[in-house]
C-alpha cells in the first residue's frame, strides 16, 4: 500500500506543479491545511478518497487518473460487472469499488463500499466538498455526522451535506456494504 500512496502522491504533486501553486495554495483551495497536504502528496497518510473527489472536482480530473495514472475511456456507458469495480483499499476497515472508474468527465463519484466491522468507536471525521448519498445493501451502518448518530439498517439511505463532519463504522460482527454517491 505504501507505494500506492507514493504513486498518487506523485501525481498530486505533479498537478500541483503544473497549476503553478504552492502547497499552501493547493493545500487551502481543497480545503485541507498544509501540514496534511504534505504527507498526502509524500505518500505518508492514507488519502481518503473524499480529498481524491475534492482534488478531481477542483482540478478537472479524473479520480481513476489519480488512483491508477490511467484515464478513462468511456463517453457513453460504462458497464461494470459484478466484482469488477476498480477496487480501492484506503483503510482496512473499508474497501472501494469505484463502479464507475472508466467513464469520462463523471458528475459524481459512485462506489461500492465494504465497511469491515471493528470493536471501537469511529476516530476519524472527514469532511469534503459537495454532496454524498449512501444507500445500504446490506448489514447495519453507524453514521455519525456533525456529532449526531445514526444507525442505518440494510434499505436505508441518507442523503448529506458532505462539507460537515462525519464518520461511519459497521455494527455488530459482520461486514455493513452500501453504495456511496459522491457529488
Amino acid at each position: 500500500m505504501s507505494q500506492e500512496l507514493k504513486q498518487i502522491g506523485v501525481r498530486i504533486k505533479t498537478m500541483r506543479e503544473i497549476s503553478g501553486l504552492s502547497p499552501a495554495d493547493f493545500a487551502k483551495s481543497i480545503g485541507l491545511d498544509e501540514q496534511t497536504y504534505f504527507k498526502y502528496e509524500e505518500g505518508k497518510a492514507d488519502i481518503p478518497v473524499s480529498v481524491l473527489s475534492a482534488i478531481s472536482s477542483k482540478y478537472n480530473v479524473e479520480v481513476t487518473s489519480l488512483l491508477t495514472g490511467g484515464e478513462p475511456r468511456l463517453s457513453r456507458i460504462n458497464v461494470v460487472r459484478k466484482g469488477k469495480g476498480l477496487s480501492i483499499e484506503r483503510r482496512k476497515e473499508y474497501k472501494y469499488q469505484d463502479l464507475a472508474f472508466n467513464f469520462q468527465h463523471k458528475k459524481a463519484e459512485v462506489f461500492l463500499v465494504t465497511a469491515e466491522p471493528k470493536n471501537i468507536e469511529p476516530t476519524h471525521a472527514y469532511a469534503h466538498l459537495g454532496q454524498e448519498f449512501n444507500y445500504i445493501i446490506e448489514g447495519t451502518l453507524k453514521l455519525i455526522f456533525d456529532g449526531k448518530e445514526y444507525v442505518l439498517e440494510e434499505g436505508d439511505s441518507v442523503y448529506f451535506d458532505a462539507t460537515r463532519k462525519h464518520t461511519m463504522a459497521a455494527v455488530g460482527d459482520k461486514p455493513a456494504k452500501f453504495i456511496a454517491v459522491v457529488l
